[in-house]
């Protein structure tokens, strides 16, 4: 599935099935909490804390989705194409970034 199939798919589902868009700053608050369910499975899964009886039902992979679910809503609730915004960050990056990370001597 391609990012444009994403957002579209999304927008299907809300406009079928989810009824409608939440705000954008509701959505914009989603995103916050899902950032931070994840964030939770990281820290515990690849950092030091340990796992709490209430995180083992939890997987990374949904987490995840969940954070791009919520990112994809607001895109279509603001007239972002994630596509053509990804191609620009590529751009964006590789003009600025092409010989900064090989220069530094902390990524060798």
């Amino acid at each position: 599935m391609t990012i444009a199939e994403s957002q579209q798919r999304v927008d299907e589902w809300i406009r079928t099935i989810g009824v409608r868009y939440f705000s954008e700053l509701t959505n914009m608050a989603i995103l916050t909490e899902e950032v931070g369910e994840l964030a939770r499975i990281m820290a515990r899964t690849y950092g030091d804390q340990s796992f709490k009886k209430s995180d083992l039902q939890k997987d990374l992979s949904e987490e995840m989705a969940d954070v791009l679910w919520v990112l994809l809503c607001i895109a279509n609730q603001t007239g972002v194409n994630l596509t053509e915004a990804l191609e620009k960050s590529f751009e964006k990056k590789t003009i600025r970034d092409g010989d900064r990370h090989r220069e530094n001597e902390k990524l060798r």
